[in-house]
């Protein structure tokens, strides 16, 4: 498995997969190996991480994140008898009969923190930190926007993206994630949801200090965070990844090789919200509600602000 910046420990995106390859380990007992990208690097960075675990005789590599998308492409083509997993990526650059691309509906899933945070809201004000400014975190932004319109279309949301692309360090940086959030309930925001991996700290950080309200990522945060700032996560936006890691190394291990584009959506589990600490106990109803609405298609969840 090769991590994306942040790795295991991120308490989000990255240990959300290593979840499901410990997972495939402790079931299936296959042998793993792993290694974790470093801010700043270059494409050729990622070429040779994923090259040296097939060197080193790994007949399967997952590559965590869409960062992977060419190193993967060219490294499945020059190795076709070694099978690939990229998570959040489908684009034609990772695209192989050797790879497995794994997507989720992170905008269904954020539609229903959104419902949260505008529920929840007493100011009639919310924030969305992003950690990098690119497609697949604006599925994010989108989503959590349209659920708290539905909610209330005229609450006001404040979003702000940490770095823009090719600097990925907006994964990373806990310090500036707590720098955006603090501006946020500063002017007023009372609920902060980020998809921001290992920045999001930041952003617990400052919903603790200023007594206001956050909503995790990937994981269910209000469990993996550190425990002095649990009690502020209200609920977050849980993406399967362990799930969809598990299910191509379990594939594999059948003899069944996925490959082409595998989507978790709502419908399949893929994504869903979390209620640990009881602090939406009471508006559970309501957000199902809209679940159900977006799982039968009465409700279309935008992939763009």
């Amino acid at each position: 498995m090769a991590y994306d910046v942040g790795g295991r420990g991120d308490q989000s995106f990255n240990d959300a997969a290593a979840a499901g390859l410990d997972k495939a380990k402790t079931d299936l007992g296959v042998d793993v190996k792993e290694a974790a990208a470093v801010n700043g690097e270059n494409e050729a960075a990622r070429e040779e991480r994923l090259q040296q675990l097939i060197d080193a005789g790994y007949t399967h590599v997952v590559a965590v994140g869409f960062a992977y998308a060419q190193a993967v492409g060219k490294v499945a083509k020059a190795n076709p008898d070694v099978h690939f997993a990229i998570v959040d990526d489908a684009s034609a650059d990772s695209k192989g009969p050797n790879v497995d691309q794994i997507t989720f509906a992170e905008n269904e899933g954020s539609f229903l923190v959104g419902v949260a945070a505008a529920l929840k809201s007493k100011t009639g004000q919310i924030g969305f930190v992003g950690g990098v400014n690119v497609p697949l975190i604006k599925k994010f932004e989108a989503g959590y926007i349209a659920g708290a319109k539905a909610v209330n279309p005229n609450i006001k949301i404040d979003s702000q993206y940490l770095t823009q692309p090719p600097d990925f360090s907006g994964f990373g940086d806990p310090a500036k994630g707590k720098t955006a959030a603090e501006g946020m309930y500063q002017k007023g925001a009372d609920v902060v949801y980020h998809a921001a991996g290992g920045s999001g700290g930041g952003v617990f950080t400052a919903a603790k200090a200023a007594g206001k309200m956050a909503i995790g990522v990937d994981s269910d945060q209000a469990l993996t965070a550190p425990a002095d700032v649990r009690s502020v996560i209200i609920t977050s936006m849980i993406k399967k990844v362990d799930v969809a890691v598990y299910d191509f190394i379990k594939s594999a291990s059948e003899g069944k090789e996925l490959t082409g584009n595998n989507i978790y959506d709502l419908k399949v589990g893929g994504v869903d919200y979390s209620t640990t600490g009881g602090h939406i106990d009471d508006i559970k109803a309501k957000i199902d509600d809209y679940k159900k609405k977006i799982i039968d298609g009465t409700i279309k969840v935008p992939t763009t602000p």
